[in-house]
């Protein structure tokens, strides 16, 4: 009776959705579906990539590649979707794909282009983007570029910086804001020292040396009279995947590197943080977006992450990506501008019941923290379910649906209007008497990373998804990922904790500890000085690591937290690596 009343009161009190304070990466775009033919035979999936988000009179605008269009929104949170082949009037209305984009802002002004290597894409001009109001300011540009990038400077000077490349460098010029011709020949900017820089190494695991890895991404940020031109590297299917900074005094250099990169996401759900921009909230917060990898479907199968950043008291410019895909504050939510909300992931390799089960794709994949991995129901019918169990009854503030995509249908091109999906979400505490707590059973809207933050924290040991429509495909979920606390203890502290750099080479260095018997993950924090440890590596059911991130020429500094579903641990004492 007692159950049966404390349900009773959950369901009329916290049923309610709330207007979202916080979000959660990889950020629930409508994610349009690859428009690139010759990658059919590994199927129809959802991708993006290299995103441009620019704070243009108030409103956030998002362009990305391939997307067929862009996307506007007021809070970082609920994105709106305007579609738009951007066409060009020297060919007959022969459209060009918006592949990573360069969007700039001169005056009252935005401008948008796409990348080529020929002379022959307009660049568009819009003072109303969100009316999808365009013309030409030049039918064709003079000189072209692949992976581009505008700036314009605080005197109305004009640059264009771009390249992609693993054997030339980036480069830079000004150019004329009326006619867009350059003012002089273009300056290289920068070219990768991997001998140097461990983190700029290419592969899976930095350790291939097969190919050269690869330069990209240009983007530039000036604070304090300063020039911060970023890159992406080492090339964009690799969890290590992260976007560089050097440092200049004037828009085309000289630049010194910054040792570490920008942004860096190695562990964790979902990995990669590299080829983005960096831009400010209406407070004038600094914020990082970047490109988050699968690389499972092809090569190219990539999302978008949004993480704070900003400048410390050295003006070194930093990334915050420390649980950079649990919950996270919006703009103007918190005292703290994308403050951790300190939910922690409640369901972390726990036990799992589904409805049923479609070849190899099992349950287990669905909360191992990766989004490479999935299950899969052997149907989209109506009815399909997922259950998590939490191990005991815990706190629930949120909830993060990732779809995945198992059998789209073959005739998904780029994007597709009308798909949605609608589901309901509910829960338990002794997953016999439920209680939905999300339902979008007429929901009318593609949400294929959908995060729910629930109005009032719940109580509950069992969270269940059920299916009621997929827009293609299988019914089939890479990460149902819930977050709150466990109202239990937290985590011990790590009691041994060892860097041993190799002398053989300085870029590298095994990292072991102790376990910790409460712990399901760890962060190891690292940096070049007590105090800027700001690249965080997450790690889950292991007690060692290697780590290949580093400036051969640089003393290191590490620390690491236990973590568990009910918070972190006391970090261990910081240790010094020469």
């Amino acid at each position: 009776m007692r159950i049966s009343l404390f349900v009773l009161i959950v369901l009329c009190s916290f049923t309610a959705i709330a207007q979202p304070k916080t979000y959660c990466n990889p950020i629930n775009l409508d994610y349009g579906y690859t428009p690139i033919p010759n990658f059919s035979e590994w199927g129809r999936h959802r991708a993006t990539a290299d995103p441009v988000i620019v704070n243009y009179k108030g409103t956030y605008f998002l362009f990305s590649t391939n997307q067929w269009g862009y996307w506007w929104s007021t809070d970082l949170s609920q994105w709106h979707f305007i579609a738009k082949k951007f066409l060009r009037p020297w060919n007959g209305g022969v459209y060009d794909e918006l592949c990573a984009p360069a969007v700039g802002i001169i005056g009252d002004t935005m401008l948008v282009f796409g990348s080529t290597y020929t002379s022959r894409f307009t660049i568009w001009m819009s003072t109303n983007p969100q009316a999808n109001e365009w013309k030409p300011l030049v039918d064709s540009f003079a000189i072209g570029g692949w992976d581009p990038a505008f700036f314009t400077d605080d005197d109305g000077r004009f640059y264009m910086y771009n390249g992609s490349s693993n054997r030339y460098p980036l480069y830079g010029v000004e150019l004329n804001r009326k006619t867009m011709e350059p003012y002089t020949t273009r300056k290289e900017m920068y070219l990768l020292e991997p001998d140097r820089y461990g983190w700029q190494r290419f592969g899976e695991y930095m350790d291939n040396t097969f190919l050269d890895p690869f330069i990209e991404g240009s983007w530039m940020t000036k604070h304090k009279g300063k020039y911060y031109f970023q890159y992406g590297a080492p090339a964009t299917e690799f969890s290590g995947y992260a976007d560089g900074v050097i440092v200049g005094p004037g828009p085309l250099g000289p630049f010194t590197p910054q040792s570490d990169p920008l942004s860096l996401k190695l562990g964790g759900f979902a990995r990669g943080a590299g080829h983005g921009s960096t831009f400010t909230d209406n407070s004038g917060n600094y914020w990082h977006t970047s490109t988050i990898i699968l690389a499972v479907k092809n090569n190219f199968e990539r999302r978008i992450g949004i993480w704070p950043a900003g400048f410390d008291k050295d003006d070194i410019m930093y990334c915050n990506t420390s649980f950079g895909d649990y919950p996270h504050y919006l703009p103007g939510k918190s005292n703290q501008h994308g403050a951790f909300t300190g939910w922690m992931l409640l369901n972390y390799s726990k036990p799992i019941a589904v409805s049923s089960t479609y070849g190899s794709y099992t349950a287990n994949f669905a909360n191992d923290e990766s989004i490479k991995t999935y299950w899969s129901a052997a149907t989209a019918n109506k009815g399909e379910w997922i259950q998590s169990d939490l191990g005991s009854v815990s706190t629930v503030h949120a909830v993060q649906i990732n779809y995945a995509d198992q059998d789209v249908d073959s005739n998904r091109l780029g994007k597709w209007p009308g798909q949605y999906h609608q589901y309901k979400l509910s829960a338990s505490v002794d997953g016999k008497k439920w209680w939905v707590i999300a339902d979008k059973s007429n929901n009318q809207t593609d949400v294929p990373h959908d995060y729910i933050e629930l109005d009032k924290a719940v109580q509950a040991r069992y969270i269940r998804l059920e299916n009621i429509h997929m827009p293609t495909g299988k019914f089939a979920i890479s990460g149902l990922r819930v977050f709150g606390n466990g109202n239990g203890a937290l985590p011990d502290s790590v009691q041994q904790f060892f860097v041993l750099r190799t002398e053989k080479d300085k870029r590298s260095a095994y990292i072991k500890w102790s376990p910790v018997n409460n712990a399901f993950a760890y962060n190891i924090y690292y940096g070049t000085a007590p105090d800027k440890m700001y690249n965080c590596i997450m790690v889950h059911s292991a007690n060692e690591y290697w780590c290949k991130v580093m400036d051969n020429q640089k003393t290191y500094f590490f620390t690491i937290e236990a973590v568990n579903e009910n918070g972190v641990s006391a970090r261990k004492q910081t240790v010094k690596v020469d």
